[in-house]
């Protein structure tokens, strides 16, 4: 995936300058920012959601669009427009991922079958495959979308704060399943405001305010100067800044 000089403007609000950013297969790269840094942005604008200003998005050489349709990319945002009564079970929802595979009338095949069981067992959710989405609760729905994006075999992973609103048992094995997917060839991007974890989670690391501050190792990342970049302040090495309302 190849981010290349991206600048994004809604009207005069300026929410990415001149953003380059390149992730490679077998990454996992953390992203980092405060409420209104832009992580938002970046992943939709990834994504193809939003377009440009300037600069250019390229995944496996593709557009966003084309890479899409080609099941490329997925993505899971940090929260899903979900009608949560809405009468339909963990299976099938994690099936949806598969939509990229199957023809015109998407109908499953065995090996959607399969790629949906693997997901659901990867996430630890299989017996609970047959529950209503809604009767879940924040953290298990979380693994089930998670689970989705994994079912749609994409060699580019988008997290949008996955770890937000669960508890601890949930993000380590989220964790786990990211490093997982990393060490089997996926490149995963992934915004998340729980600095004390990034090391475990992250091969490097991206400070954005708008811009790439620095892009580099958790490391260097974390060094309190590098911080105050973006925090002002430098938060502790245990800050888990809160997740809510970062609009852009």
């Amino acid at each position: 995936m190849l981010v290349d000089g991206v600048t994004v403007r809604y009207d005069s609000v300026l929410a990415l300058q001149e953003v380059t950013l390149a992730l490679r297969p077998g990454r996992v790269c953390g992203l980092v920012g405060t409420n209104g840094s832009g992580k938002s942005t970046l992943f939709k604008t990834i994504m193809g959601l939003v377009r440009p200003t300037s600069g250019r998005v390229t995944i496996g050489g593709s557009p966003p669009a084309a890479a899409r349709r080609r099941a490329q990319v997925a993505y899971v945002p940090q929260s899903e427009a979900v009608d949560w009564n809405f009468p339909i079970g963990v299976r099938e929802v994690v099936m949806t991922g598969r939509y990229g595979h199957q023809g015109f009338l998407r109908r499953p095949r065995p090996a959607d079958h399969v790629a949906v069981d693997a997901a659901l067992d990867r996430v630890g959710m299989t017996d609970f495959a047959e529950r209503q989405i809604g009767q879940l609760s924040g953290g298990q729905r979380k693994r089930v979308f998670v689970a989705r994006a994994i079912a749609q075999g994409a060699p580019l992973l988008l997290l949008d704060e996955p770890f937000a609103g669960v508890d601890a048992t949930t993000e380590r094995a989220l964790t786990a399943v990211i490093r997982d997917l990393a060490a089997a060839g996926h490149a995963v991007l992934v915004a998340t405001h729980d600095l004390a974890g990034l090391p475990q989670l992250c091969d490097e690391a991206v400070l954005l305010q708008r811009r790439v501050l620095v892009h580099g190792s958790p490391a260097e990342v974390l060094r309190p100067e590098n911080l105050a970049l973006a925090f002002g302040a430098p938060p502790t090495p245990s800050t888990v800044v809160p997740a809510e309302g970062d609009a852009l």
